[in-house]
């Protein structure tokens, strides 16, 4: 599994809100949490064995960060035509199911600059100009103040971790003081999650390639026909196709495009 990211930062300290009560994330000269903060949620996440303990972890951690709501979310790359999805929230029952009613994941603006950026996001009226009405209406069910981050890695799936409350607002001090927790939480969670969930929606990530069929298929990605390939490597035009046909049976797919692509997306090529 990936290694996860661990911020290390001598005499810094967190200062965060939970339930009303002021509580201190110190971290030492010699570069450890005196609470063991992200010692603890990494042994929750390495140990646990569903997404739904991985969340109670995250969630466990949005609390001690001031946050009553948590949400995740990713999606595999394939299929490209539609996507594999999978989310998890703690808000509150009306909102979720108003969200689905409303087919508000096609125009949340947290998940669309998500998927074109992996810098934080603070939730601010600017952001929902352009979707007034969810705004409001997350704001109804008491989604005030909020932000979200989105983690990409190399098989091209894509997580955004979003922390949010009902009320007080979220101040530039405060979130300077905890904006590297925040991103470290969403690195975490995206690794974590992924741990589990890519074997589950996308067990393609465990093929491998011969050499041959890597190069033949490089080829074929830009543009050479089988001929052109067989001159290029000099082999024989029908062994060319022997490795196109046995990538096609291991990717499960039916042409030589449709093949190139899955490839590439899986960053076999």
């Amino acid at each position: 599994m990936a290694a996860f990211f661990f911020l290390f930062f001598a005499g810094a300290s967190f200062s965060v809100s939970a339930n009303g009560k002021e509580e201190k994330l110190r971290i030492s000269s010699s570069g450890e949490f005196v609470n063991c903060f992200q010692e603890t949620l990494m042994q929750s996440l390495l140990s646990a064995e569903t997404e739904v303990c991985i969340f109670a972890a995250l969630s466990s951690a949005a609390k001690k960060l001031g946050f009553e709501y948590c949400a995740y979310g990713t999606q595999m790359p394939l299929p490209i035509s539609k996507p594999k999805l999978f989310m998890l929230n703690n808000y509150p029952k009306d909102w979720q199911q108003r969200y689905i009613q409303e087919g508000y994941l096609h125009i949340d603006p947290t998940v669309a600059h998500g998927k074109r950026s992996v810098m934080p996001l603070l939730w601010t009226d600017e952001v929902f100009t352009t979707c007034r009405p969810f705004w409001e209406d997350a704001c109804a069910h008491g989604l005030k103040v909020g932000w979200a981050q989105s983690c990409h890695d190399a098989k091209g799936v894509g997580g955004l971790l979003t922390l949010a409350r009902s009320d007080d607002n979220l101040s530039f001090k405060e979130l300077g003081d905890l904006l590297l927790m925040m991103s470290w939480l969403a690195q975490a969670a995206h690794q974590g999650m992924s741990r589990l969930l890519l074997p589950k929606l996308m067990p393609e990530v465990t093929l491998k390639l011969s050499a041959r069929e890597i190069e033949v298929l490089r080829w074929t990605a830009e543009g050479k026909t089988s001929g052109e390939v067989s001159m290029i490597m000099c082999i024989a035009e029908r062994t060319v196709n022997f490795h196109i046909n046995n990538a096609m049976a291991k990717l499960g797919t039916y042409n030589k495009t449709a093949t190139v692509v899955k490839a590439a997306i899986l960053g076999l090529l």
